[in-house]
């Protein structure tokens, strides 16, 4: 009796553990009948994926997928539709981009009259006292005139405005922004930045680089409600573009705003938080005692200035600017003083990532990273350069020898691309935005948008990539059409290129088993249509870790 007793509830426990495995073994989410690129080079194509949890359990076929789904099982059916890897923006400011949402809108004002008319309808909307921000403004939308200060202070005069242009290397205060700096003529231009100045010496408004210091020291700071809030639209807004993780340029301030919503668990896009690279002191001793982070949110790297912009004629070129022959640009970073944060950075295994624009700036900086491997030794180090976009045909090849990743906006060459040449001549720019030969030369390239100086839409990155047609339609057949890249090159560039960018490509990058379930589903496959529609494919849904954060309605 005891022995029947003894095999009966044996076979129960066996029966219930069958189950028990074999609900375990179902997926809680299966994608179907879809045209998926995996970006594995091991299985660059599939139909069906599964997931469990927050990862992938399966990617393959139709049929296999099926085998996944049970009655708990959640199933789309993509009807052909394209799926890729969530698309990775390896470069922005994300706050700045939350916040300039719900700010004045400068980006395609086309005429001075235009410009003044936006501010001042949206004066019109805040409260007195209240500064007016972000903008993103381009002046060679009217032809090259720096806006000033007189243009619109009849239309704030009771609000100070602190307005920058899309690149974010040059601002324009109000004069009531100016009196709160204490700003007069007797104000002292400052090393790596500029004030520019009437006939009589009176600053303008217009503020460069490290004088946009000056008026930065007193923006009233937004409280952490407010900051809190630009990060839910921030993330909200990458959501519906196709981007599920970012690789932020900022500050620890901005760190602790991630901070807070991690703890809170309301991100819903992953996070690589990186701080000044003069804070790398600071960064080490706050890895030795919390760590790098998790699957949401990352630290452990920095990030360092050069040079400043083009379009604001602060780029450190090797020969003086075409339109400015005596100009050639400035550096807001002692060399000296990369090199020592660079070196003590890396000692401690921290990634160093440097913003180089210019040749000369791009130039010296891979000759900064060439000194500190020297200094410390060979190892897995991931230097990044940010931008490179005016590189010297003499360095393409140094970015693969020394293995440092090219960090780039594509989107940036369509946009610069209308006024470039103009000012650094047509053979300069014949290695502006040089994506092919950067990665016919063995260069890791990693692809991102600079939001809130470029829109966070990887599709229109992926269209400029592969067409380089700007944003005036005056190069229907692309500008400087010899540094085209393929849809699948830009396609890898937004997501295992971005994913080693910061260490991550074993846990994202590429769809494959035990990798997260980060993806996007496309209305059309990318890789089988008129490559100047790119920009126009509509983006269906955003799964992060499995779970929509955007679906299109």
């Amino acid at each position: 009796m005891k022995t029947n007793s003894f095999f009966t509830v044996l076979l129960l426990l066996l029966t219930f553990t069958a189950c028990q495995n074999n609900k375990d073994s179902k997926a809680t989410l299966v994608v179907i009948n879809a045209r998926i690129w995996t970006g594995n080079t091991a299985q660059t194509w599939a139909e069906a994926l599964a997931v469990r949890g927050d990862s992938l359990v399966f990617v393959g076929d139709t049929e296999g997928g099926k085998k996944w789904i049970d009655a708990n099982t959640k199933v789309i059916d993509a009807q052909g539709k394209m799926v890729t890897p969530g698309f990775i923006d390896s470069h922005v400011h994300f706050l700045d981009g939350g916040f300039n949402l719900t700010s004045v809108q400068l980006r395609d004002a086309k005429t001075k009259a235009e410009f003044i008319k936006r501010i001042a309808d949206f004066a019109k909307t805040v409260p007195a006292g209240t500064w007016i921000t972000g903008g993103d403004w381009d002046h060679q939308n009217w032809g090259g005139e720096l806006p000033q200060a007189a243009w619109v202070d009849s239309i704030t005069p009771n609000n100070p405005l602190w307005l920058n242009r899309l690149d974010g290397h040059m601002s324009l205060a109000n004069s009531a922004a100016m009196r709160l700096a204490n700003i007069s003529a007797q104000t002292s231009d400052i090393k790596g930045g500029e004030i520019i100045r009437d006939a009589q010496g009176k600053p303008t408004g217009v503020f460069k680089d490290n004088a946009m210091d000056y008026i930065y020291k007193v923006v009233a700071d937004p409280p952490k409600e407010m900051k809190d809030r630009a990060l839910v639209n921030a993330m909200q807004f990458v959501a519906s573009k196709g981007v599920t993780s970012v690789q932020h340029m900022g500050t620890w301030d901005e760190l602790a705003t991630f901070r807070r919503a991690r703890e809170q668990g309301t991100l819903t896009t992953r996070i690589y938080a990186n701080v000044p690279l003069s804070t790398w002191a600071r960064l080490r001793d706050e890895v030795a005692t919390k760590g790098l982070g998790d699957k949401w949110l990352r630290i452990g790297g920095l990030k360092g200035f050069v040079d400043g912009s083009l379009g604001s004629h602060t780029a450190a070129m090797l020969a003086p600017f075409s339109d400015k022959p005596s100009d050639s640009g400035l550096f807001v970073t002692p060399l000296d003083s990369l090199f020592s944060f660079t070196l003590n950075a890396d000692k401690n295994k921290l990634q160093v990532m440097v913003h180089a624009i210019g040749d000369k700036a791009i130039r010296e900086q891979l000759t900064v990273f060439e000194n500190v491997e020297k200094q410390n030794g060979r190892r897995d180090r991931r230097f990044r350069i940010e931008h490179a976009q005016h590189i010297h045909p003499q360095d393409i090849a140094r970015f693969a020898m020394l293995k440092v990743i090219p960090s780039m906006q594509p989107y940036h060459a369509i946009d610069d691309g209308r006024w470039a040449e103009k000012v650094i001549g047509h053979e300069r720019c014949r290695t502006t935005y040089a994506f092919k030969s950067l990665i016919d030369a063995g260069a890791n390239l990693a692809f991102g948008s600079d939001w809130f100086v470029a829109p966070p839409t990887p599709l229109e990155g992926m269209y400029a990539a592969v067409t380089r047609r700007t944003l005036d339609d005056k190069n229907p057949n692309g500008w400087m059409p010899e540094q085209k890249i393929t849809v699948e090159q830009a396609l890898r560039a937004y997501t295992m290129g971005a994913a080693f960018a910061s260490f991550e490509e074993k846990i994202k990058g590429s769809l494959e088993v035990g990798k997260l379930a980060d993806f996007v589903i496309l209305e059309k496959d990318l890789t089988n249509i008129a490559p100047e529609t790119i920009r126009d494919v509509k983006v269906i849904a955003t799964y992060v870790g499995g779970k929509a954060v955007f679906e299109a309605k």
